[in-house]
Protein backbone atom coordinates (compact mmCIF):
# COMPACT_ATOMS: atom_id res chain seq x y z
CA UNK A 1 0.00 0.00 0.00
CA UNK A 2 1.71 3.40 -0.37
CA UNK A 3 1.03 6.20 -2.95
CA UNK A 4 3.52 6.26 -6.19
CA UNK A 5 3.85 9.36 -8.96
CA UNK A 6 5.45 8.77 -12.70
CA UNK A 7 7.00 10.50 -15.33
CA UNK A 8 7.14 9.25 -18.93
CA UNK A 9 9.10 11.74 -21.16
CA UNK A 10 9.19 11.19 -25.43
CA UNK A 11 12.07 13.27 -25.04
CA UNK A 12 14.51 14.06 -22.51
CA UNK A 13 14.98 13.40 -19.43
CA UNK A 14 11.97 13.11 -16.52
CA UNK A 15 11.91 16.57 -14.41
CA UNK A 16 13.16 16.04 -11.34
CA UNK A 17 11.74 18.77 -9.33
CA UNK A 18 8.25 17.47 -10.39
CA UNK A 19 9.01 14.15 -9.55
CA UNK A 20 9.84 15.41 -6.09
CA UNK A 21 6.60 17.35 -5.62
CA UNK A 22 4.69 14.10 -5.87
CA UNK A 23 6.66 12.49 -3.62
CA UNK A 24 6.05 15.16 -1.11
CA UNK A 25 2.27 15.18 -1.89
CA UNK A 26 1.91 11.45 -1.65
CA UNK A 27 3.78 11.41 1.53
CA UNK A 28 0.60 10.66 3.85
CA UNK A 29 -0.14 7.53 2.20
CA UNK A 30 3.11 6.08 2.73
CA UNK A 31 4.88 6.95 5.67
CA UNK A 32 7.44 4.29 5.94
CA UNK A 33 9.87 4.83 3.29
CA UNK A 34 10.13 6.12 -0.17
CA UNK A 35 12.33 5.76 -3.50
CA UNK A 36 12.69 7.41 -6.57
CA UNK A 37 14.40 5.59 -10.14
CA UNK A 38 14.77 7.30 -13.32
CA UNK A 39 15.91 5.45 -15.78
CA UNK A 40 16.08 7.32 -20.10
CA UNK A 41 13.01 8.98 -19.77
CA UNK A 42 11.32 6.92 -17.20
CA UNK A 43 11.04 8.59 -13.46
CA UNK A 44 9.22 6.90 -10.67
CA UNK A 45 8.21 7.94 -7.38
CA UNK A 46 7.31 5.72 -4.49
CA UNK A 47 5.95 6.01 -0.68
CA UNK A 48 5.59 3.43 1.11
CA UNK A 49 2.94 2.06 4.12
CA UNK A 50 4.55 -1.42 4.89
CA UNK A 51 2.44 -4.17 5.16
CA UNK A 52 3.67 -7.43 3.97
CA UNK A 53 7.39 -7.40 3.90
CA UNK A 54 7.99 -4.90 6.20
CA UNK A 55 11.81 -5.18 5.05
CA UNK A 56 14.06 -2.80 2.72
CA UNK A 57 13.54 -5.73 0.19
CA UNK A 58 10.05 -4.88 0.02
CA UNK A 59 11.16 -0.79 -0.81
CA UNK A 60 9.86 0.17 -4.24
CA UNK A 61 10.56 1.47 -7.21
CA UNK A 62 11.26 -2.36 -7.60
CA UNK A 63 13.49 -3.36 -10.30
CA UNK A 64 13.92 -6.94 -11.42
CA UNK A 65 17.39 -7.22 -12.83
CA UNK A 66 16.53 -10.17 -15.24
CA UNK A 67 13.49 -8.90 -17.18
CA UNK A 68 14.97 -5.64 -16.93
CA UNK A 69 11.29 -4.45 -16.13
CA UNK A 70 10.56 -1.79 -13.07
CA UNK A 71 7.44 -1.32 -10.94
CA UNK A 72 5.81 1.14 -8.26
CA UNK A 73 2.33 -0.73 -7.04
CA UNK A 74 -0.37 0.90 -5.03
CA UNK A 75 -2.52 -1.76 -3.38
CA UNK A 76 -2.42 -5.65 -1.77
CA UNK A 77 -2.34 -8.84 -3.85
CA UNK A 78 -4.47 -11.12 -1.49
CA UNK A 79 -3.35 -14.08 -3.14
CA UNK A 80 0.42 -13.27 -3.56
CA UNK A 81 1.38 -16.72 -1.35
CA UNK A 82 -0.26 -19.25 -3.77
CA UNK A 83 0.89 -16.84 -6.68
CA UNK A 84 4.91 -16.86 -5.50
CA UNK A 85 4.09 -20.76 -4.91
CA UNK A 86 3.39 -21.13 -8.66
CA UNK A 87 5.95 -19.09 -9.84
CA UNK A 88 8.62 -20.94 -8.03
CA UNK A 89 7.50 -24.22 -9.30
CA UNK A 90 8.00 -22.25 -12.92
CA UNK A 91 11.22 -21.74 -11.98
CA UNK A 92 11.42 -18.08 -10.77
CA UNK A 93 13.53 -16.83 -7.94
CA UNK A 94 12.71 -14.11 -5.30
CA UNK A 95 14.98 -12.07 -3.23
CA UNK A 96 11.75 -10.76 -0.84
CA UNK A 97 8.38 -11.82 0.70
CA UNK A 98 6.26 -8.90 -0.99
CA UNK A 99 3.35 -9.37 -3.20
CA UNK A 100 5.12 -6.25 -5.27
CA UNK A 101 7.71 -8.72 -6.65
CA UNK A 102 5.06 -11.41 -7.40
CA UNK A 103 3.44 -8.69 -10.13
CA UNK A 104 6.73 -8.44 -11.56
CA UNK A 105 7.71 -11.89 -11.91
CA UNK A 106 4.13 -12.65 -12.87
CA UNK A 107 4.21 -10.34 -15.53
CA UNK A 108 7.08 -12.07 -16.94
CA UNK A 109 5.55 -15.02 -17.02
CA UNK A 110 2.15 -14.30 -18.31
CA UNK A 111 2.12 -11.06 -19.40
CA UNK A 112 -1.11 -9.29 -19.22
CA UNK A 113 -2.70 -12.77 -18.12
CA UNK A 114 -1.29 -12.31 -15.14
CA UNK A 115 -4.23 -9.87 -14.44
CA UNK A 116 -7.07 -12.67 -14.57
CA UNK A 117 -5.39 -14.27 -11.47
CA UNK A 118 -4.78 -11.50 -8.93
CA UNK A 119 -7.14 -11.24 -6.37
CA UNK A 120 -6.78 -7.72 -4.77
CA UNK A 121 -6.84 -4.39 -5.16
CA UNK A 122 -4.02 -3.18 -7.26
CA UNK A 123 -2.57 -0.04 -9.71
CA UNK A 124 0.43 0.01 -10.87
CA UNK A 125 2.90 1.78 -13.39
CA UNK A 126 5.61 -1.24 -14.84
CA UNK A 127 8.08 -0.01 -17.21
CA UNK A 128 10.21 -2.32 -19.31
CA UNK A 129 13.47 -0.67 -19.47
CA UNK A 130 15.01 -2.61 -22.43
CA UNK A 131 12.00 -2.01 -24.83
CA UNK A 132 10.94 1.19 -23.34
CA UNK A 133 7.67 0.06 -23.12
CA UNK A 134 4.93 1.03 -19.95
CA UNK A 135 2.14 -0.27 -18.77
CA UNK A 136 -0.60 0.80 -16.44
CA UNK A 137 -3.10 -1.13 -14.75
CA UNK A 138 -6.25 -0.57 -12.33
CA UNK A 139 -7.63 -3.09 -11.01
CA UNK A 140 -11.21 -4.47 -11.23
CA UNK A 141 -13.48 -1.55 -9.18
CA UNK A 142 -11.20 0.77 -8.90
CA UNK A 143 -10.09 0.10 -5.29
CA UNK A 144 -6.63 2.24 -6.30
CA UNK A 145 -7.17 5.47 -7.72
CA UNK A 146 -4.68 6.13 -10.61
CA UNK A 147 -4.48 9.85 -11.88
CA UNK A 148 -3.04 11.01 -15.55
CA UNK A 149 -1.64 14.29 -17.07
CA UNK A 150 -0.73 14.93 -20.38
CA UNK A 151 2.64 17.11 -20.92
CA UNK A 152 3.19 19.15 -23.72
CA UNK A 153 6.08 16.75 -25.65
CA UNK A 154 3.30 14.22 -25.85
CA UNK A 155 4.89 12.59 -22.72
CA UNK A 156 2.88 11.94 -19.19
CA UNK A 157 2.78 12.20 -15.59
CA UNK A 158 0.60 9.64 -13.57
CA UNK A 159 0.22 9.93 -9.93
CA UNK A 160 -1.80 7.64 -6.68
CA UNK A 161 -3.78 10.81 -6.11
CA UNK A 162 -5.03 14.32 -8.38
CA UNK A 163 -3.04 16.41 -5.68
CA UNK A 164 0.16 15.52 -6.57
CA UNK A 165 -0.48 16.15 -9.91
CA UNK A 166 -1.32 19.57 -9.16
CA UNK A 167 1.48 19.98 -6.89
CA UNK A 168 3.87 19.08 -10.09
CA UNK A 169 3.17 21.83 -12.10
CA UNK A 170 1.76 22.72 -15.62
CA UNK A 171 -1.70 20.87 -15.28
CA UNK A 172 -4.63 22.77 -16.64
CA UNK A 173 -6.89 23.62 -13.63
CA UNK A 174 -9.69 25.07 -15.00
CA UNK A 175 -13.69 23.32 -14.58
CA UNK A 176 -14.37 20.70 -17.16
CA UNK A 177 -17.95 21.59 -18.27
CA UNK A 178 -19.47 18.16 -18.59
CA UNK A 179 -17.81 17.05 -15.30
CA UNK A 180 -19.49 19.65 -13.40
CA UNK A 181 -22.33 18.74 -14.88
CA UNK A 182 -21.93 14.94 -13.55
CA UNK A 183 -20.99 16.51 -10.36
CA UNK A 184 -24.45 18.71 -10.69
CA UNK A 185 -26.35 15.47 -11.13
CA UNK A 186 -24.64 12.65 -9.33
CA UNK A 187 -23.69 13.95 -5.53
CA UNK A 188 -20.20 14.42 -6.60
CA UNK A 189 -19.85 11.58 -8.84
CA UNK A 190 -17.50 12.10 -12.10
CA UNK A 191 -16.64 9.38 -13.64
CA UNK A 192 -13.36 7.96 -15.61
CA UNK A 193 -11.90 9.58 -17.40
CA UNK A 194 -12.86 12.79 -16.10
CA UNK A 195 -12.07 14.47 -13.33
CA UNK A 196 -13.81 18.18 -12.39
CA UNK A 197 -10.43 19.41 -13.82
CA UNK A 198 -9.93 20.09 -17.46
CA UNK A 199 -6.03 18.69 -16.82
CA UNK A 200 -6.18 15.59 -15.26
CA UNK A 201 -7.95 12.13 -16.50
CA UNK A 202 -8.15 9.26 -14.46
CA UNK A 203 -7.95 5.56 -16.00
CA UNK A 204 -11.27 3.21 -15.37
CA UNK A 205 -11.62 0.23 -13.25
CA UNK A 206 -10.39 -2.66 -15.16
CA UNK A 207 -8.33 -0.68 -17.53
CA UNK A 208 -4.91 -1.22 -19.03
CA UNK A 209 -3.04 1.30 -20.82
CA UNK A 210 -0.32 0.71 -23.12
CA UNK A 211 2.52 3.07 -23.98
CA UNK A 212 4.92 2.48 -26.74
CA UNK A 213 8.62 4.26 -26.66
CA UNK A 214 7.13 6.50 -29.71
CA UNK A 215 4.59 7.43 -26.68
CA UNK A 216 1.42 5.62 -29.00
CA UNK A 217 -1.16 4.79 -25.76
CA UNK A 218 -3.49 1.66 -26.54
CA UNK A 219 -6.32 0.76 -23.83
CA UNK A 220 -8.28 -2.18 -23.04
CA UNK A 221 -10.61 -3.10 -20.06
CA UNK A 222 -10.09 -6.37 -19.04
CA UNK A 223 -12.92 -7.49 -16.94
CA UNK A 224 -16.65 -6.75 -17.41
CA UNK A 225 -18.69 -9.26 -15.53
CA UNK A 226 -22.13 -10.17 -16.87
CA UNK A 227 -25.03 -8.98 -14.58
CA UNK A 228 -27.78 -12.00 -15.93
CA UNK A 229 -28.64 -15.00 -14.62
CA UNK A 230 -26.03 -18.07 -15.45
CA UNK A 231 -27.31 -21.15 -17.00
CA UNK A 232 -25.04 -23.42 -14.97
CA UNK A 233 -26.93 -22.04 -11.79
CA UNK A 234 -31.01 -21.71 -13.55
CA UNK A 235 -31.90 -24.79 -11.04
CA UNK A 236 -30.71 -22.68 -8.11
CA UNK A 237 -32.99 -22.63 -5.34
CA UNK A 238 -32.80 -19.51 -2.45
CA UNK A 239 -31.26 -21.37 -0.29
CA UNK A 240 -28.25 -22.30 -2.72
CA UNK A 241 -27.78 -18.61 -3.35
CA UNK A 242 -27.74 -17.75 0.25
CA UNK A 243 -25.33 -20.89 0.68
CA UNK A 244 -22.94 -19.80 -1.80
CA UNK A 245 -23.04 -15.88 -0.71
CA UNK A 246 -22.10 -16.94 2.52
CA UNK A 247 -19.10 -19.17 1.31
CA UNK A 248 -17.87 -16.30 -1.18
CA UNK A 249 -18.37 -13.77 1.82
CA UNK A 250 -15.91 -16.52 4.15
CA UNK A 251 -13.30 -16.47 1.17
CA UNK A 252 -13.50 -12.69 0.81
CA UNK A 253 -12.88 -12.54 4.45
CA UNK A 254 -10.41 -15.35 4.66
CA UNK A 255 -8.11 -13.47 1.98
CA UNK A 256 -8.19 -9.92 3.62
CA UNK A 257 -6.94 -11.19 6.66
CA UNK A 258 -3.19 -12.02 4.88
CA UNK A 259 -0.90 -9.31 6.46
CA UNK A 260 2.43 -8.82 8.58
CA UNK A 261 0.98 -6.19 10.81
CA UNK A 262 -2.13 -6.20 12.89
CA UNK A 263 -6.07 -5.44 11.57
CA UNK A 264 -9.05 -3.74 12.83
CA UNK A 265 -12.66 -3.07 11.45
CA UNK A 266 -14.51 0.20 10.83
CA UNK A 267 -17.51 -1.07 12.91
CA UNK A 268 -20.76 1.08 11.91
CA UNK A 269 -23.13 -0.52 13.67
CA UNK A 270 -24.83 -1.60 10.01
CA UNK A 271 -25.31 -5.34 8.35
CA UNK A 272 -22.42 -5.37 6.42
CA UNK A 273 -19.64 -4.07 9.22
CA UNK A 274 -21.06 -6.55 11.67
CA UNK A 275 -21.56 -9.05 9.15
CA UNK A 276 -17.72 -8.93 8.35
CA UNK A 277 -16.97 -8.84 12.32
CA UNK A 278 -19.06 -12.34 12.74
CA UNK A 279 -17.06 -13.76 9.59
CA UNK A 280 -13.54 -12.36 11.32
CA UNK A 281 -14.31 -14.09 14.67
CA UNK A 282 -15.67 -17.20 13.24
CA UNK A 283 -12.62 -17.10 11.04
CA UNK A 284 -10.61 -17.63 14.45
CA UNK A 285 -9.33 -13.65 14.30
CA UNK A 286 -8.00 -12.85 17.88
CA UNK A 287 -7.29 -10.02 19.46
CA UNK A 288 -9.91 -8.58 17.00
CA UNK A 289 -10.08 -4.50 17.17
CA UNK A 290 -12.95 -2.65 16.34
CA UNK A 291 -13.65 1.20 15.87
CA UNK A 292 -17.03 3.35 15.80
CA UNK A 293 -17.66 6.84 15.91
CA UNK A 294 -20.78 9.18 16.63
CA UNK A 295 -21.51 12.82 16.22
CA UNK A 296 -24.32 14.99 18.37
CA UNK A 297 -27.76 15.53 16.80
CA UNK A 298 -28.50 18.22 14.74
CA UNK A 299 -32.23 19.20 13.34
CA UNK A 300 -33.50 16.23 14.53
CA UNK A 301 -31.53 14.07 12.92
CA UNK A 302 -29.72 11.16 14.91
CA UNK A 303 -25.67 11.33 15.23
CA UNK A 304 -24.78 7.78 16.17
CA UNK A 305 -25.39 4.17 15.84
CA UNK A 306 -23.38 2.87 19.11
CA UNK A 307 -26.66 1.02 20.33
CA UNK A 308 -26.27 -1.78 17.70
CA UNK A 309 -22.35 -1.36 17.17
CA UNK A 310 -21.78 -1.96 21.15
CA UNK A 311 -24.28 -5.00 20.73
CA UNK A 312 -22.12 -6.43 17.89
CA UNK A 313 -18.71 -5.97 19.94
CA UNK A 314 -20.20 -7.82 22.98
CA UNK A 315 -21.43 -10.47 20.63
CA UNK A 316 -18.44 -11.43 19.70
CA UNK A 317 -15.45 -9.63 22.87
CA UNK A 318 -13.74 -7.43 20.54
CA UNK A 319 -11.36 -4.94 21.83
CA UNK A 320 -13.62 -2.08 20.60
CA UNK A 321 -13.55 1.65 20.94
CA UNK A 322 -16.20 4.57 20.46
CA UNK A 323 -15.26 8.01 19.37
CA UNK A 324 -17.68 10.54 20.40
CA UNK A 325 -16.79 13.62 18.00
CA UNK A 326 -17.85 17.45 19.03
CA UNK A 327 -19.24 19.73 16.99
CA UNK A 328 -16.12 21.36 17.77
CA UNK A 329 -13.94 18.17 16.76
CA UNK A 330 -15.98 18.39 13.55
CA UNK A 331 -15.18 21.91 12.41
CA UNK A 332 -11.26 21.23 13.25
CA UNK A 333 -11.56 18.07 11.08
CA UNK A 334 -13.50 19.49 8.44
CA UNK A 335 -10.20 21.64 6.82
CA UNK A 336 -8.11 18.14 6.86
CA UNK A 337 -11.23 16.11 5.66
CA UNK A 338 -10.91 18.54 2.49
CA UNK A 339 -7.39 18.86 2.11
CA UNK A 340 -7.57 14.99 1.99
CA UNK A 341 -9.70 14.97 -0.90
CA UNK A 342 -8.45 13.76 -4.36
CA UNK A 343 -11.57 14.94 -5.81
CA UNK A 344 -14.54 17.06 -4.22
CA UNK A 345 -16.83 14.70 -2.50
CA UNK A 346 -19.72 15.69 -0.54
CA UNK A 347 -21.05 12.30 1.03
CA UNK A 348 -21.43 13.46 5.02
CA UNK A 349 -19.26 10.89 6.39
CA UNK A 350 -15.83 11.90 4.43
CA UNK A 351 -14.97 13.90 7.73
CA UNK A 352 -16.43 10.95 9.44
CA UNK A 353 -14.30 8.45 7.82
CA UNK A 354 -11.05 11.36 7.90
CA UNK A 355 -11.37 11.55 12.10
CA UNK A 356 -12.28 7.70 12.65
CA UNK A 357 -9.30 6.93 10.34
CA UNK A 358 -7.20 8.91 12.23
CA UNK A 359 -7.88 7.25 15.76
CA UNK A 360 -7.61 4.07 14.19
CA UNK A 361 -4.04 4.40 12.30
CA UNK A 362 -2.75 5.17 16.20
CA UNK A 363 -2.19 1.67 16.58
CA UNK A 364 -3.26 -0.31 12.92
CA UNK A 365 -2.04 -0.32 9.61
CA UNK A 366 -4.83 -2.25 8.03
CA UNK A 367 -8.77 -1.63 8.56
CA UNK A 368 -12.00 -3.80 7.26
CA UNK A 369 -14.59 -1.58 6.04
CA UNK A 370 -18.50 -2.97 4.80
CA UNK A 371 -18.56 -0.46 1.62
CA UNK A 372 -19.76 -1.72 -1.55
CA UNK A 373 -22.67 -4.27 -0.36
CA UNK A 374 -25.31 -2.30 -1.13
CA UNK A 375 -24.23 -1.81 -4.46
CA UNK A 376 -23.75 -4.94 -5.28
CA UNK A 377 -26.66 -6.60 -3.07
CA UNK A 378 -29.21 -3.66 -3.85
CA UNK A 379 -29.62 -1.87 -0.54
CA UNK A 380 -30.49 1.44 -1.63
CA UNK A 381 -34.07 3.19 -1.89
CA UNK A 382 -34.16 3.36 -6.03
CA UNK A 383 -33.56 -0.40 -6.71
CA UNK A 384 -36.81 -1.74 -5.94
CA UNK A 385 -38.77 0.60 -8.41
CA UNK A 386 -36.52 -0.66 -11.35
CA UNK A 387 -38.40 -3.82 -11.02
CA UNK A 388 -41.48 -2.29 -12.31
CA UNK A 389 -39.13 -0.57 -14.69
CA UNK A 390 -40.56 0.06 -18.47
CA UNK A 391 -37.93 0.30 -21.29
CA UNK A 392 -34.24 -0.14 -20.42
CA UNK A 393 -35.58 1.54 -16.95
CA UNK A 394 -33.05 5.06 -17.65
CA UNK A 395 -35.96 6.67 -16.61
CA UNK A 396 -36.97 5.22 -13.54
CA UNK A 397 -33.03 5.15 -12.18
CA UNK A 398 -32.55 8.98 -13.16
CA UNK A 399 -35.81 9.87 -12.05
CA UNK A 400 -34.71 7.47 -8.54
CA UNK A 401 -31.37 8.44 -8.44
CA UNK A 402 -30.23 12.01 -10.09
CA UNK A 403 -30.03 15.00 -7.71
CA UNK A 404 -31.73 16.49 -10.36
CA UNK A 405 -32.26 16.72 -14.15
CA UNK A 406 -30.53 18.99 -16.87
CA UNK A 407 -32.40 22.15 -16.42
CA UNK A 408 -32.03 21.52 -12.97
CA UNK A 409 -28.21 21.70 -13.39
CA UNK A 410 -28.26 24.52 -15.65
CA UNK A 411 -30.79 26.26 -13.25
CA UNK A 412 -27.48 25.96 -10.74
CA UNK A 413 -24.81 26.72 -12.37
CA UNK A 414 -23.07 29.97 -13.64
CA UNK A 415 -23.78 30.93 -17.36
CA UNK A 416 -21.54 28.83 -20.06
CA UNK A 417 -20.62 26.52 -16.76
CA UNK A 418 -21.78 23.60 -17.62
CA UNK A 419 -22.18 21.55 -21.27
CA UNK A 420 -25.41 22.78 -23.02
CA UNK A 421 -26.98 19.36 -23.54
CA UNK A 422 -27.64 16.70 -20.78
CA UNK A 423 -24.52 14.93 -20.72
CA UNK A 424 -25.19 12.84 -17.50
CA UNK A 425 -27.98 11.34 -18.68
CA UNK A 426 -26.23 10.36 -22.23
CA UNK A 427 -23.91 9.16 -20.12
CA UNK A 428 -26.17 6.76 -18.25
CA UNK A 429 -27.92 6.14 -21.27
CA UNK A 430 -24.73 4.75 -23.26
CA UNK A 431 -24.51 1.86 -19.62
CA UNK A 432 -28.07 1.62 -19.97
CA UNK A 433 -28.00 0.09 -23.27
CA UNK A 434 -24.92 -1.85 -22.82
CA UNK A 435 -25.51 -5.72 -23.57
CA UNK A 436 -24.65 -7.64 -20.74
CA UNK A 437 -27.27 -6.43 -18.19
CA UNK A 438 -30.24 -8.21 -18.33
CA UNK A 439 -33.09 -6.17 -16.64
CA UNK A 440 -33.51 -2.40 -15.70
CA UNK A 441 -32.75 -3.65 -12.16
CA UNK A 442 -29.49 -5.51 -13.33
CA UNK A 443 -28.50 -2.21 -15.45
CA UNK A 444 -28.83 0.15 -12.25
CA UNK A 445 -26.95 -2.21 -10.32
CA UNK A 446 -24.08 -2.21 -12.88
CA UNK A 447 -23.86 1.66 -13.12
CA UNK A 448 -23.49 1.57 -9.82
CA UNK A 449 -21.08 -1.47 -8.82
CA UNK A 450 -18.74 -0.08 -12.35
CA UNK A 451 -19.29 3.77 -11.64
CA UNK A 452 -20.86 5.35 -8.66
CA UNK A 453 -19.66 2.81 -6.45
CA UNK A 454 -16.29 3.77 -7.67
CA UNK A 455 -16.12 7.65 -7.58
CA UNK A 456 -18.12 7.94 -4.19
CA UNK A 457 -17.77 5.21 -1.03
CA UNK A 458 -14.63 3.60 -2.60
CA UNK A 459 -12.99 6.66 -3.01
CA UNK A 460 -14.07 8.06 0.13
CA UNK A 461 -12.76 5.15 2.09
CA UNK A 462 -9.50 5.27 0.00
CA UNK A 463 -8.73 9.16 0.74
CA UNK A 464 -9.69 9.30 4.37
CA UNK A 465 -7.85 6.31 5.18
CA UNK A 466 -4.97 6.85 3.29
CA UNK A 467 -4.41 10.19 4.78
CA UNK A 468 -3.01 8.85 7.55
CA UNK A 469 -1.28 5.58 6.42
CA UNK A 470 -3.95 3.30 7.34
CA UNK A 471 -5.01 0.56 4.57
CA UNK A 472 -8.68 -0.31 4.15
CA UNK A 473 -9.54 -3.87 2.76
CA UNK A 474 -13.27 -4.04 1.30
CA UNK A 475 -14.62 -7.65 1.16
CA UNK A 476 -18.03 -6.77 -0.31
CA UNK A 477 -15.51 -5.87 -3.55
CA UNK A 478 -14.17 -9.76 -3.57
CA UNK A 479 -14.40 -9.66 -7.53
CA UNK A 480 -15.59 -13.19 -7.04
CA UNK A 481 -18.02 -12.20 -4.52
CA UNK A 482 -18.87 -9.26 -7.13
CA UNK A 483 -19.42 -11.71 -10.24
CA UNK A 484 -21.71 -13.87 -8.52
CA UNK A 485 -23.96 -11.44 -6.70
CA UNK A 486 -24.23 -10.22 -10.75
CA UNK A 487 -25.67 -13.37 -11.44
CA UNK A 488 -28.11 -13.73 -8.66
CA UNK A 489 -31.85 -12.79 -9.46
CA UNK A 490 -32.86 -8.98 -8.94
CA UNK A 491 -35.92 -10.78 -6.62
CA UNK A 492 -33.89 -12.59 -4.38
CA UNK A 493 -31.84 -9.48 -3.45
CA UNK A 494 -33.94 -6.78 -3.20
CA UNK A 495 -36.27 -9.05 -1.11
CA UNK A 496 -36.92 -8.35 2.89
CA UNK A 497 -36.82 -4.57 2.19
CA UNK A 498 -33.14 -4.90 0.19
CA UNK A 499 -29.93 -7.44 0.41
CA UNK A 500 -32.40 -10.02 1.25
CA UNK A 501 -30.38 -12.57 0.17
CA UNK A 502 -27.36 -11.46 2.16
CA UNK A 503 -29.62 -10.90 5.38
CA UNK A 504 -30.04 -14.73 4.78
CA UNK A 505 -26.44 -15.38 4.52
CA UNK A 506 -26.08 -13.86 7.90
CA UNK A 507 -28.56 -15.39 9.89
CA UNK A 508 -26.80 -17.46 12.20
CA UNK A 509 -23.54 -15.41 12.08
CA UNK A 510 -24.28 -12.17 13.53
CA UNK A 511 -27.58 -10.93 15.95
CA UNK A 512 -31.21 -10.77 14.33
CA UNK A 513 -31.39 -7.82 16.19
CA UNK A 514 -28.89 -6.50 13.66
CA UNK A 515 -30.53 -8.07 10.26
CA UNK A 516 -33.73 -6.80 11.37
CA UNK A 517 -32.97 -3.13 12.38
CA UNK A 518 -34.04 -0.16 9.84
CA UNK A 519 -31.80 0.71 7.33
CA UNK A 520 -29.19 3.31 8.58
CA UNK A 521 -26.37 5.30 6.84
CA UNK A 522 -23.08 6.56 8.88
CA UNK A 523 -25.17 9.63 10.62
CA UNK A 524 -22.58 13.55 9.95
CA UNK A 525 -26.21 15.28 10.75
CA UNK A 526 -24.43 18.43 11.31
CA UNK A 527 -23.30 18.44 7.85
CA UNK A 528 -26.82 17.54 6.28
CA UNK A 529 -28.60 19.99 8.43
CA UNK A 530 -26.03 23.02 7.76
CA UNK A 531 -26.07 25.42 11.03
CA UNK A 532 -23.78 28.27 12.50
CA UNK A 533 -20.32 27.79 11.81
CA UNK A 534 -20.37 25.39 8.67
CA UNK A 535 -23.11 27.66 7.31
CA UNK A 536 -20.47 30.32 7.69
CA UNK A 537 -17.73 28.27 6.28
CA UNK A 538 -19.53 27.79 3.28
CA UNK A 539 -20.85 31.40 3.28
CA UNK A 540 -16.91 32.37 3.43
CA UNK A 541 -16.51 30.09 0.90
CA UNK A 542 -18.74 31.16 -2.00
CA UNK A 543 -18.94 34.74 -1.23
CA UNK A 544 -15.37 34.64 -1.39
CA UNK A 545 -13.22 36.70 -4.67
CA UNK A 546 -11.98 33.39 -6.17
CA UNK A 547 -15.50 31.83 -5.87
CA UNK A 548 -16.64 35.41 -7.88
CA UNK A 549 -13.93 35.26 -10.43
CA UNK A 550 -15.03 31.39 -11.05
CA UNK A 551 -18.71 31.94 -11.56
CA UNK A 552 -19.44 28.60 -11.39
CA UNK A 553 -23.03 28.98 -9.59
CA UNK A 554 -25.74 31.68 -10.02
CA UNK A 555 -25.21 34.40 -7.89
CA UNK A 556 -28.72 34.59 -7.00
CA UNK A 557 -29.60 30.96 -6.66
CA UNK A 558 -26.45 31.19 -3.92
CA UNK A 559 -27.57 33.64 -2.12
CA UNK A 560 -31.14 32.04 -1.97
CA UNK A 561 -29.56 29.16 -0.45
CA UNK A 562 -27.74 31.15 2.15
CA UNK A 563 -30.46 32.84 3.31
CA UNK A 564 -32.38 29.58 4.12
CA UNK A 565 -29.60 27.06 4.38
CA UNK A 566 -31.74 23.64 4.84
CA UNK A 567 -34.71 24.32 2.10
CA UNK A 568 -33.04 23.12 -0.93
CA UNK A 569 -32.74 20.02 -1.06
CA UNK A 570 -31.39 17.28 -4.13
CA UNK A 571 -33.68 14.34 -5.28
CA UNK A 572 -32.10 12.21 -2.37
CA UNK A 573 -32.64 14.59 0.03
CA UNK A 574 -28.89 16.21 0.87
CA UNK A 575 -28.10 19.76 0.95
CA UNK A 576 -27.54 21.25 -2.33
CA UNK A 577 -25.79 24.68 -0.71
CA UNK A 578 -23.10 21.72 1.17
CA UNK A 579 -22.95 20.37 -2.69
CA UNK A 580 -22.29 23.66 -3.99
CA UNK A 581 -19.84 25.14 -1.29
CA UNK A 582 -18.14 21.89 -0.55
CA UNK A 583 -16.72 22.58 -4.61
CA UNK A 584 -15.51 25.63 -3.71
CA UNK A 585 -14.06 24.76 -0.54
CA UNK A 586 -12.28 21.71 -2.48
CA UNK A 587 -10.66 24.32 -5.20
CA UNK A 588 -9.75 26.79 -2.19
CA UNK A 589 -7.93 24.29 -0.45
CA UNK A 590 -5.78 22.81 -3.82
CA UNK A 591 -5.06 25.13 -6.61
Amino acid sequence: MCGFGAELRRRGAPDRDALAAMGDALAPRGPDGDGERVTGGVGLVHRRLAVIDLSERGAQPMHDPESGRTIVFNGCIYNHHELRAELERLGHAFRSTSDTEVILKGWVQWGEQLLDRLAGMFAFCLTDERTGETVLVRDRLGIKPLYLADLGDGGLRVASTLPALVRAGGVDTSIDPVALHHYLSWHSVVPAPRTILRGVRKLPPATLLRIAPDGTRSERRWWDPPFARDPARAGWSAADWRDALQEALRVAVRRRMVADVPVGVLLSGGLDSSLIVGLLAAEGQRQLATFSIGFPDAGGREGNEFAFSDLVAREFGTQHRRIEATRENLLDALPHAIAAMSEPMISHDVVAFWMLSREVARDRKVVQSGQGADEILGGYSWYPPMLEATGSGLDAYAGAFFDRDGGGVAALAGPGKVADEDVSREFARAWFDRAGAETPVDRALRIDAEVMLVDDPVKRVDNMTMAHGLEARTQFLDHELVELAAACQPELKLSDGGKGILKAAARGVVPDAVIDRPKGYFPVPALSHLEGPVVELVADALRSDAARSRGLFREDVVEAMLADPNAHRTNLDGSTLWQVGLLELWLQTHL
